[in-house]
């Protein structure tokens, strides 16, 4: 026969404590040779790539014999209403009757230079963590001196293609008690606190529910349910340690190859968006790849030697107290800008072509329909 569930059995002392810290506090750590700074403070830490050899001596370059050898069409007529058609069929509310009949009246064409400037580097921080212990061999420090950062040797990726990889430091590693169930492989429970059953969902622990005879069907009038968060045990297998009761600690080394990187495009007098030039295709017209690259101080642009001394100062200044450059990259391309007047149905307006690929900007299209209407 079913019994009532008096006050006494709803409060259950199990012999083990709830959930503790995610994390385990800092004193449960053994401090390690050349690592004592993970003890100082978040328990994580940058470490400075070591000085690098002077760099080279820049070239002397002659400008003349790149100019001559850049070269880029000439927008004429017939490309500029070619590049407008395309773009108009592309949008589906552009007519294109309009592009056909506009009397191009003429054209101003200007070359925009675009500097780019791309710094890969090299940056590692080392951090605790930690992962169930499964009996495995323990690489801790009784077989060794953990070695310093960055004498440990990796594979580098692909100049200028971002990625980060993490290491466990070898001789790092130690196996102490999970500090959040404490070598119990489990905790109580947080749905039922370890008391193992819960107040009935059906009738709010009443033992019969409102506006009906008899005593309660799910909990058969005891007004308690047994707890489904953990099936009526009273404690879950600990989320930490997996049920293993002891955790394997070990510093991670985490390495970050980042691509940095500096754009600027050359002023210009037509009304064309920034924006848009910045992202547009050009013709290469100069690059420059090493471990460090000098600033183009003799570039026929003085706006180009600018941000080329500027791009290189800001990459230097922010890299160089907490990354080791790998590689460096500059480039000047060419972009071609044309500014077309025409005239149709008696007004004149403008549209641009830019870039190589001769891409199109409008901002008020003669034959310009509503999204949903039918182009007739």
């Amino acid at each position: 026969m079913d019994r009532d569930l008096s006050e006494e059995d709803s409060v259950v002392d199990l012999s083990f404590e709830a959930e503790g810290p995610l994390a385990p506090p800092v004193e449960l750590l053994e401090r390690l040779p050349s690592y004592d700074c993970l003890f100082q403070g978040g328990g994580q830490q940058i470490f400075f790539p070591p000085l690098e050899a002077p760099r080279r001596p820049p070239e002397q370059r002659c400008w003349s014999s790149f100019l001559e050898h850049s070269r880029i069409p000439v927008v004429t007529e017939e490309v500029a209403r070619e590049a407008l058609l395309s773009f108009v069929h592309s949008k589906c509310c552009y007519g294109s009757s309009a592009a056909s009949d506009i009397v191009i009246q003429e054209l101003r064409q200007q070359i925009l230079c675009r500097y780019r400037l791309e710094t890969f580097s090299e940056s590692r921080i080392s951090e605790w963590t930690f992962q169930p212990f499964t009996n495995h061999l323990v690489d801790g420090p009784r077989r060794g001196t953990s070695p310093r950062l960055w004498d440990i040797k990796v594979q580098v990726p692909p100049m200028f293609q971002e990625e980060t990889r993490k290491f466990q430091v070898p001789h790092s590693s130690l196996v102490k008690e999970c500090h959040r169930c404490h070598g119990r492989g489990h905790c109580k429970c947080s749905g039922c606190h370890g008391a193992c059953m819960v107040r009935c969902p059906s009738c709010s622990g009443a033992k019969r529910r409102a506006k009906q005879p008899g005593r309660c069907q799910m909990c058969s009038g005891s007004g308690r349910h047994r707890c489904s968060t953990c099936s009526g045990r009273g404690h879950k297998t600990c989320a930490t340690c997996k049920g293993e009761k002891k955790l394997l600690h070990f510093i991670q080394l985490v390495i970050m190859w980042k691509n940095s990187l500096f754009e600027f495009v050359s002023e210009h007098q037509l009304n064309c968006p920034g924006e848009l030039l910045a992202k547009a295709k050009g013709e290469n017209f100069f690059k420059d790849e090493n471990t460090m690259v000098y600033p183009l101080v003799d570039f026929p642009l003085r706006e180009i030697s600018l941000a080329s001394q500027r791009g290189i100062a800001q990459h230097s200044a922010t890299l160089a107290s907490r990354a080791r450059v790998l590689q460096q990259r500059q480039t000047v391309e060419l972009i071609p800008l044309t500014e077309v007047h025409y005239w149709y149905q008696g007004k004149t307006n403008v549209y641009y072509v830019y870039g190589t690929d001769h891409r199109v900007y409008v901002a008020d299209y003669p034959e310009r329909y509503c999204c949903g209407c039918t182009i007739v």
